[in-house]
């Protein structure tokens, strides 16, 4: 049999699956619908700056002096000032170019010391701070002036400001929250369309006999089955798109990364998921069972794999844990284009874990799928 002859049934069956997806109310709302609700949500949630004086910060203590080690002390025991850990400035503007944190505060080496023809110690904080975040960055640096330094300033020297703040841009456009919980949307569009779709449809299609009369014909599974998985791809990027179009116009979501690398990543991700769905949906006889197997796969990936919040915030055991579920790499991959322009070559460890779950849930779907 010739290579056209053994693919022309993935074409046609590929075209089917998409005209009846879009015959389906239900696959429809799950698949377009009901992923937009969460956009809309989080968008009017975290896609506008709130004020917040709590600020997430990393401080970068070059001092040795005594005034730079009770600075620190002061402000980590803050209720405003979250200090966080950064192994070093570019670590920290790294973390802050990722949205991690609000700003952060440098003391340079000369903090605290007192210089010739001064009686009282002196120095100045310098706060970075992004474009996006000025606001922040000039608040951050008002609360350091008040709260911190001016106690302190008029103890030393009532008569002038020894201790004093200043403001510096990055000259970087930040992320904001918004950007980052994105990523992790398109992840969760990539989760509801791969597996709620085929744990609904294989067991709906097995009880009207509609499988068991494909298994009278010459259709092979791996046919079957590359047929499911084109027409889902591109159903995947159809609904992407659409989250892309709303999320451009109503909240300016930031796009580092190249279109074309996301796709590519996005449709192996959507072939990951939908392989997790083809092995519930191919082994469950009826909705009944395959609807709270999906659930009981799904949920843990959804609350655990960073789609509704980073990872980092997690503690470290989890993290070693949550790196190795099956979305972890996809959301961690379509974060990492969307926000730091990373290419398919960069995504190499994200990959690799994709690569692997690929052969196993498709070695387990091709296992227990059964035609009725």
């Amino acid at each position: 049999m010739s290579l056209k002859r053994k693919f022309l049934p993935v074409w046609t069956f590929a075209k089917l699956d998409v005209k009846r997806l879009f015959r389906d109310k239900v696959g429809i709302f799950f698949v377009f619908v009901f992923p937009l609700i969460f956009l809309i949500v989080f968008g009017f949630i975290f896609g506008r700056d709130d004020g917040s004086v709590s600020f997430n910060v990393a401080l970068i203590n070059q001092s040795q002096t005594e005034p730079a080690k009770q600075f620190e002390d002061q402000i980590r025991k803050s209720d405003v000032i979250k200090v966080k850990d950064a192994s070093s400035e570019q670590d920290a503007l790294q973390k802050m170019k990722r949205g991690e944190l609000d700003s952060v505060i440098v003391l340079p080496g000369d903090f605290g010391a007192t210089k010739e023809g001064q009686q009282t110690p002196s120095g100045q904080a310098i706060v970075r701070y992004d474009q996006n975040k000025a606001q922040a960055g000039t608040t951050l640096t008002s609360v350091l002036q008040e709260g911190v330094f001016k106690p302190i300033n008029q103890r030393l020297a009532p008569s002038f400001d020894p201790f004093t703040a200043v403001a510096r841009s990055t000259s970087t456009e930040g992320l904001r929250q918004f950007d980052f919980t994105f990523a992790g949307l398109l992840g969760f569009t990539l989760l509801t369309s791969g597996i709620f779709g085929p744990t609904s449809v294989f067991p709906r299609l097995k009880q009207r006999g509609v499988l068991r009369r494909y298994s009278t014909t010459t259709l092979k599974v791996w046919q079957y089955f590359t047929a499911n998985v084109l027409s889902n791809g591109v159903v995947a990027l159809m609904s992407l798109a659409v989250m892309f179009i709303v999320a451009q116009l109503m909240f300016g979501v930031t796009m580092r990364g190249d279109y074309l690398t996301l796709a590519a990543f996005a449709t192996i991700g959507a072939t990951l998921m939908f392989g997790i769905g083809l092995s519930i949906g191919g082994w469950a006889k009826n909705e009944n069972q395959a609807a709270p197997l999906g659930q009981i796969v799904s949920f843990p990936m959804m609350f655990l794999s960073g789609i509704f919040f980073p990872t980092f915030l997690m503690p470290g055991w989890l993290q070693n844990i949550t790196q190795f579920i099956p979305l972890t790499p996809v959301v961690d991959g379509i974060r990492l284009i969307l926000t730091e322009g990373y290419t398919l070559v960069q995504l190499g460890p994200q990959l690799l874990i994709m690569g692997v779950w690929l052969v196993v849930v498709y070695l387990i779907a091709f296992k227990v799928f059964r035609w009725e």
